[in-house]
């Protein structure tokens, strides 16, 4: 524990101000873990899950990482000090401040009995700390953040910057990992050339990414145990057995992804130097569906001028250009399906008044995650979609049919309820419900956004279905009456 002089002092002023009271420690609650130390926590302090969010108690993790804490008890508000950085929290406050600038916070610290808890991704991102947790074991885990060297005798902390290989110069940071369609989709926050090999006599591909670190957003994905490392379940997949990571090397920091298969499989990797890597086993060749049923496409369309009142929608087909996405039973292709349904529901919104819509693509071209996201976030858009079709695996023990709607954030999940109950009557296929999951355009856009799986490529009855005018045409008029029941139009 660190202590020195003054700071112990305002430190101790806070546990007496805004702490008041101290229980006993309670073991077999939650656990906190601070560079493999395990912390004391006290009976009323223990971690919570609120909205999805992992809150800790803000005394004990302030003065673990060595900050200064003054406490405001007329506006409620705590300030946190440390080398020129200042955050400051108000109780049920959903904005915090960070150096005089406001950000938003996925759920507002709040009291719980006497103890103030706060959202543990804020003091992870703000404060540079790598934040992990554990749900199998109800830990969180803090590793302290890299030290800048000294200036004038005081050590400057970076904030939510990835750990830097000295030997380069750069770095960058693995934000999320998630396995879908067959395919390892890789998100990092900077340009990496991942090393690719098969080990054929363990049947496993190997993904190393060198000069990468994690990234404190990371931990919405999957946990990290103490030994930062970590596996994403893989279930009912006839090629995969489990997705596994781990912190290989720390000189120069290099994280490993192992896919672990149950036979030999061939393998691409598609990089697009832009932070966005996928590994696609699905190893089919790509068919273009009949034309007459793709509607002519249209020149990308300019940022529309936006009236005051009126409504802005941002339109995304996924995959495009040298991502096909999932491949069907036919060997068409996910990104000509979305594609021509986006056309549609474009059409239908331009006889809109009251709502102008932009397309992330409106022909064969590949935006990444990142670019589709920023679209909608530099446009301030009030709503986004992103149209996709779902797959399994040829080989599979389930024949899944139906569609899903997926969401992120809570401030997403009206709009998804609203949009998928139009899927019912429209698609009539099976209703696989509503589905939260971090995924990267829902998760990373600033409005309420959802991601529409309209039926299954891997299916023949959905394949037959996803790529027919009439199917299409159904979906777009369903969306169309959801975004307009939503926005009151």
């Amino acid at each position: 524990m660190r202590k020195h002089g003054f700071r112990a002092v305002l430190l101790l002023f806070f546990l007496t101000l805004f702490v008041p009271g101290i229980g006993h420690a309670d073991s077999a609650a939650t656990h906190i873990s601070l560079d493999g130390k395990e912390l004391v926590i006290y009976k009323d302090a223990q971690v919570q899950i609120v909205n999805g969010s992992v809150m800790v108690p803000l005394r004990l993790v302030a003065e673990q990482l060595g900050y200064v804490v003054k406490w405001d008890n007329v506006t409620k508000t705590a300030t946190i000090e440390q080398a020129g950085t200042i955050l400051k929290l108000v109780l049920n406050n959903p904005i915090a401040e960070v150096s005089g600038k406001q950000v938003k916070l996925d759920t507002p610290a709040f009291l719980s009995g006497n103890i103030t808890l706060v959202p543990l991704k804020f003091v992870g991102v703000e404060t540079g700390t790598t934040v992990r947790w554990d749900n199998s074991t109800k830990t969180v885990y803090l590793t302290s953040p890299v030290k800048a060297p000294e200036s004038n005798g005081t050590q400057v902390t970076p904030l939510d910057t990835p750990m830097v290989n000295e030997a380069n110069g750069s770095g960058a940071a693995l934000t999320s990992l998630n396995f879908m369609d067959n395919r390892l989709l890789i998100d990092l926050n900077g340009n990496v050339t991942p090393n690719v090999f098969a080990i054929s006599n363990k049947d496993r591909i190997v993904i190393d990414l060198p000069n990468t670190s994690y990234s404190p957003s990371f931990m919405p994905g999957p946990s990290l145990g103490s030994k930062q490392n970590g596996s994403i379940e893989v279930t009912d997949n006839p090629d995969v057995s489990a997705i596994r990571y781990s912190l290989f090397s720390n000189s120069p920091s290099t994280i490993r992804l192992v896919i672990d298969l149950n036979s030999p499989k061939a393998y691409s990797v598609i990089n697009g130097n832009d932070g966005h890597i996928i590994v696609d086993l699905n190893g089919a060749d790509i068919v273009t569906p009949p034309q007459a049923n793709i509607p002519a496409v249209p020149p990308a369309t300019p940022p529309p001028v936006i009236a005051v009142g009126t409504k802005l929608v941002v339109i995304d087909a996924g995959h495009g250009g040298k991502d096909p996405g999932g491949i069907s039973l036919s060997k068409y292709n996910e990104k000509d399906f979305t594609l021509s349904t986006v056309l549609r529901i474009k059409k239908l919104l331009e006889k809109e008044p009251n709502l102008k819509l932009i397309l992330t693509r409106s022909n064969d071209s590949y935006p990444t995650l990142q670019e589709r996201a920023k679209v909608a976030n530099d446009m301030k858009a009030d709503l986004f979609i992103s149209i996709h079709a779902n797959s399994i695996p040829a080989g599979s023990k389930n024949n899944p049919s139906g569609y899903e709607t997926y969401y992120t954030r809570k401030e997403s999940l009206e709009f998804a309820k609203v949009v998928h109950k139009y899927l019912v009557p429209a698609t009539g296929l099976s209703d696989r419900g509503i589905r939260q999951g971090s995924l990267y355009v829902t998760r990373e856009t600033k409005m309420p956004a959802i991601l529409l799986e309209c039926g299954y490529l891997s299916n023949l009855n959905d394949e037959a279905l996803l790529f027919n005018e009439d199917f299409q045409q159904r979906v777009a008029e369903a969306v169309v009456s959801g975004i307009k029941e939503y926005l009151g139009l």
